[in-house]
C-alpha cells in the first residue's frame, strides 16, 4: 500500500524522493521498484536511524507513553517530566539528538553524569533545553514550578488545571461541598478517610509529629478543621504524609 502511495505521488506531483525511518526501508524500496516498473522512471529513498528508548522500541504516536508537542495533548509539565525521567543509558544520546547544545558541553555533562549520576545534571539540562525549545521560557518556568510542588513546594501560582495535572497520578477521591458545611471536617478524619493513614490514632501521631501537610503546608494542630476556604483554587485539597505520600481530594459542587 505504501509503495502505491509513492507511485501516486510520483504520478500526481512528480515526487521522486522519499525519506523515512530505518523500519520503512522495505516500503520505500518497494515504491522505487513499482515506479520503475510502472513508469520506467528512477526514484530514490533514504532512511535515518530510529529514535529509540532503552528497551529498543521506537518513539512513535502509536507507542505507549507517547508525548506530543501540542500542549493541549501533553502539558509542559508532563513534557518536562518525560525528559527528566529518561533512562540513564540514553540521556546523553538524547542530548545529542534533541538539543542544540555544542558537543563540548554535552561532553562535560557526560563526565558529570558518569561520575555523579545521583545529581541528574544531564537529565535536568535535557529537560530544560527541550522544554524551552518547544514551549518557550514561560512553559519551562511553569513546568519547573509544577515539579517543585510535587516535592513540597508551594501550590500558590498554579492554576486548577496545573494542580490536577501535577497530581493526576496520585490516589484521589471526591468530596461534596456540603460535607464541609458548618465548622468543616476534622483533619484527623479527613486524613484517615483518605487512606494516607490506617487509623485515627495514626493520623493523630502524623500530625503531632509534624509529618502531615495540607496543600504542602505542615499541619500541627490536631484540632484543625478543613473548610471550603482551604481548597486550592477553590477545587482541591492536596494531602501529604511524609515526603512522598499524596492524596488529592476534588471538591465537588
Amino acid at each position: 500500500l505504501q509503495a502505491y502511495d509513492f507511485l501516486a505521488l510520483n504520478e500526481k506531483y512528480g515526487c521522486t524522493f522519499q525519506m523515512g525511518g530505518s523500519d520503512q526501508w522495505g516500503n520505500i524500496t518497494a515504491g522505487i521498484q513499482l515506479i520503475r516498473r510502472a513508469r520506467d522512471q528512477k526514484a530514490y529513498g533514504v532512511t535515518y536511524p530510529l529514535v529509540t528508548g532503552p528497551d529498543g522500541n521506537k518513539f512513535g504516536k502509536t507507542e505507549a507513553g507517547t508525548i506530543w508537542l501540542d500542549p493541549e495533548r501533553t502539558s509542559p509539565y508532563r513534557f518536562y517530566q518525560f525528559w527528566m525521567n529518561a533512562d540513564d543509558s540514553v540521556v546523553i544520546q538524547y542530548l545529542k539528538q534533541f538539543t542544540l547544545l555544542e558537543s563540548e558541553i554535552i561532553g562535560e555533562l557526560q563526565v558529570v553524569h558518569e561520575e555523579k549520576p545521583h545529581e541528574r545534571s544531564a537529565h535536568k539540562r535535557l529537560a530544560h533545553e527541550i522544554t524551552s525549545l518547544v514551549h518557550g521560557k514561560e512553559g519551562l518556568s511553569n513546568a519547573k514550578i509544577a515539579t517543585e510542588v510535587l516535592f513540597g513546594g508551594e501550590l500558590e501560582g498554579l492554576s486548577a488545571d496545573e494542580i490536577e495535572d501535577v497530581f493526576s497520578d496520585v490516589p484521589s477521591s471526591d468530596m461534596s461541598r456540603s460535607d464541609l458545611s458548618g465548622n468543616g471536617l476534622s483533619m484527623i478524619d479527613v486524613a484517615t478517610n483518605s487512606g494516607l493513614t490506617k487509623s485515627r490514632s495514626e493520623s493523630r501521631r502524623a500530625i503531632e509529629g509534624g509529618g502531615f501537610y495540607l496543600n504542602n503546608v505542615r499541619v500541627t494542630d490536631i484540632e484543625r478543621k478543613i473548610e471550603i476556604d482551604d481548597a486550592a483554587e477553590g477545587r482541591f485539597f492536596v494531602l501529604r504524609k511524609g515526603k512522598k505520600n499524596y492524596h488529592l481530594i476534588r471538591l465537588l459542587s
